[in-house]
């Protein structure tokens, strides 16, 4: 499975966005130039979060995104279902049904083995996103990332 671009850029807004100062919002544009992505491909992910319920968006000079709710509330899986919808990503095709050597034709009476395996894998995938918010993340970063480092990026946001 390979997810769209917007899917990491949007999390990765949603970590910016996440760490701003109560009141404060940030534009797309200064989310686009922070990482270096397409301003309008940006903007398409920034409008399926908000829309999603995850961000707030308002236009005009002092206008931008902040968080709809708060980050303990919003999970990984909230961003990535937000961007790239909520369908299974294996699709059962029901192949076995094809199989010359079979005499009764009929529908089989439950899943292949091979689908309920797949399907298996994808709830485990949504669980672990699922466990993951962005306060969590908020705090990997804070241990990760150096304070000088997270400071001169903060400083460089807010000026935007």
């Amino acid at each position: 499975m390979i997810l769209k671009n917007q899917v990491e850029w949007a999390l990765h807004c949603c970590a910016v966005i996440a760490a701003l100062p109560e009141g404060k919002r940030i534009s797309t544009k200064a989310l686009s130039e922070f990482h270096g992505v397409p301003k309008e491909y940006l903007s398409k992910a920034l409008q399926a979060i908000s829309q999603a319920g995850l961000v707030e968006g308002t236009l005009g000079p002092k206008g931008g995104y902040r968080l709809a709710r708060p980050a303990h509330e919003i999970s990984f899986l909230d961003i990535v279902e937000a961007v790239e919808g909520r369908r299974n990503t294996f699709n059962c095709t029901e192949i076995r049904g094809n199989n010359p050597c079979l005499e009764d034709k009929s529908k089989p009476a439950k899943p292949c083995a091979i689908a309920r395996v797949m399907w298996n894998a994808d709830e485990a995938w949504r669980d672990q996103l699922r466990a993951v918010t962005l306060m969590d993340l908020q705090e990997t970063l804070l241990h990760e990332i150096p304070r000088e480092e997270l400071e001169k990026s903060a400083e460089w946001l807010l000026s935007q």
